[in-house]
């Protein structure tokens, strides 16, 4: 039968023709060294880099009248955010807090008005100025991983002077300064509120090692201030107690937060007293400090069953059977415990102040 030995010499001419077209070419593998094998095929239409797009113009680049409109506003902000930061100084101490809960009020919303100012101020400042007033072309930097040659290390130089001259902020001295100002005047309020935080004398171990607790206090229910009969805690029962006449007094809540204390009745038999420690409870009736070990968290959760306290800040859990020592958690002490009897009337009070320091562990603690 006939057939004709050049239609697969014009077939691939074709093919080769077709494949040139749509930018691809057929060409014999041994023409390319990278090839294994068979035939390789080469793009010929890659895509190109269209490059960064065109800079548009601004209102600010155009008009030098909206230049300097948009300077004074950036550097009014920046002021904006001094004036916010002297004003949180001075309502600091304008609405100092005591036990009245309306100063604590005053001296949140004013200080939060004034901190809020000083943030307020530089960060739309800022965005003000990049968007406004600094130069918007895009550029590139390929970065290395190894160390630039001196001419690289040169061209840095460059690239920062480039940028002081694009934003202006070795020519605008009226931003610059403002943007200073408001930097240096922002942490003063964290400086002051920080300062607030520290002791009032200098040895802070001083004040954590005295309470209200001294002998024949009465125990009262927190926070009516209504003393607490031995006969009406019951098995299973825990109370928030405070020293009786905690509420007259002008601290009243620096006093209350080392003097809180929890009480419960146990079953006698659950109990496991240390040596020296048998007359610090009366019939099961025992009382432990409110205030957590690990940071001063309250410690408010009693488990019934179980007799366990747990602290709802990081789970520490301590066991009062055992004198509130330290069965879970990141705690590192027992709770301190408070010695307790009964007046000639039936009240429960305390026999002294409490025997260690309440309150989490501190420095002066060895």
């Amino acid at each position: 039968m006939a057939h004709d030995d050049s239609s697969g010499k014009d077939i691939a001419a074709t093919s080769s023709g077709l494949d040139a077209g749509a930018g691809t070419a057929v060409v014999p593998a041994s023409a390319h060294a990278e090839a294994d094998g068979g035939l390789a095929v080469i793009t010929t239409d890659g895509f190109e880099n269209p490059g960064h797009p065109p800079t548009r113009p601004r209102v600010t680049d155009i008009d030098p009248k909206k230049a300097r409109h948009a300077q004074r506003a950036v550097y009014t902000l920046f002021y904006i955010s001094i004036a916010g930061s002297i004003f949180a100084l001075a309502a600091y101490m304008a609405f100092p807090i005591n036990d009245d809960l309306n100063s604590v009020r005053l001296n949140t919303v004013f200080l939060g008005i004034g901190i809020t100012l000083a943030l307020f101020g530089i960060g739309l400042g800022a965005v003000h100025w990049a968007k406004s007033l600094m130069s918007e072309e895009e550029g590139e930097d390929i970065r290395h991983p190894v160390r630039g040659t001196d001419e690289t290390r040169l061209r840095a130089v460059q690239i920062f002077d480039e940028a002081n001259k694009e934003s202006g902020f070795g020519r605008r001295t009226l931003i610059r300064n403002s943007l200073i100002g408001a930097l240096v005047a922002f942490p003063l309020p964290a400086v002051i509120l920080f300062r607030g935080l520290a002791p009032e004398y200098s040895n802070p171990a001083a004040l954590l090692e005295t309470t209200m607790w001294k002998t024949g206090t009465r125990l009262t229910l927190d926070p009516s201030g209504l003393p607490v009969k031995a006969a009406d805690v019951t098995i299973g029962s825990a109370f928030h107690i405070i020293p009786e006449g905690l509420n007259d007094q002008p601290d009243r809540l620096e006093q209350k937060a080392k003097a809180a204390v929890l009480l419960m009745r146990i079953n006698p038999a659950d109990l496991n007293v240390s040596p020296g420690r048998e007359t610090w409870n009366y019939d099961g009736i025992v009382a432990y400090s409110k205030i957590c070990t690990h940071v001063g968290c309250p410690v408010a959760l009693f488990e019934q069953q179980t007799h366990h306290l747990l602290c709802p800040c990081h789970q520490s859990t301590f066991d009062v059977n055992n004198e509130c020592q330290v069965i879970f958690g990141p705690a590192k002490r027992p709770l301190p415990q408070l010695p307790i009897t009964v007046d000639s009337e039936g009240y429960l009070v305390a026999q002294s102040d409490f025997t260690e320091p309440v309150g989490p562990s501190f420095w002066e603690r060895s």
